[in-house]
């Protein structure tokens, strides 16, 4: 009898526990079709942005705000930007002025120079070998990065490394005491460098 009493009230316990949870799986459905639909939505946008379309617009803004910029070199590290926009203001209106720093903030020692006109930029150019702050500066005009296109520049040779030209080739059979490749060198006391 008493056993009766104890599972009748292990049933109440259980079906409200059970009541519990499907409160919580409902809950933890709709934040998850909630989740599914932010990621919807941001996912549109990231390809509304990488749409080739688009990608080929900002490439032809790109190369017509580069048409009526200037990169200016030999800046001086301690120049702000209203001071080279005051130097150039002769040319044109300036609408941006950039100088690049490091990830530190410190100036890297060169700036571009955005106008209105495309015409100011001839007018820049010839501020070529001007002098701001005490020194010379540098004018060019700004060319446009084009993506995936960087120069391949081959490695120099290093004096102190050595000649490390490719050994002949050996056949398979010929045991090399030094491993494959390997010839030992006699060389002369040279200083210490990690890399040989």
């Amino acid at each position: 009898m008493e056993n009766d009493d104890v599972d009748m009230l292990g049933a109440e316990h259980t079906e409200a526990d059970l009541d519990d949870m499907k409160r919580r799986l409902k809950e933890m459905e709709d934040e998850a079709a909630a989740l599914k639909e932010m990621q919807a939505k941001v996912e549109k946008e990231m390809g509304s942005m990488q749409d080739p379309a688009t990608a080929g617009a900002s490439q032809s803004n790109r190369e017509e705000v580069d048409a009526r910029s200037v990169f200016v070199g030999n800046v001086d590290y301690s120049c702000t930007p209203e001071e080279v926009q005051q130097h150039f203001q002769s040319c044109g209106t300036v609408n941006r002025v950039t100088i690049r720093t490091d990830k530190f903030g410190q100036p890297k020692g060169y700036a571009y120079v955005e106008f209105l006109e495309v015409e100011a930029v001839q007018e820049a150019l010839l501020l070529n070998e001007s002098e701001l702050h005490g020194r010379q500066l540098k004018v060019t005009a700004k060319r446009t990065n084009i993506p995936g296109m960087k120069q391949y520049r081959p490695r120099r040779s290093n004096p102190y490394m050595g000649f490390r030209g490719r050994a002949p080739f050996a056949p398979p059979f010929a045991f090399s005491p030094y491993g494959y490749g390997k010839v030992p060198r006699f060389r002369m006391a040279m200083r210490y460098s990690p890399y040989y």
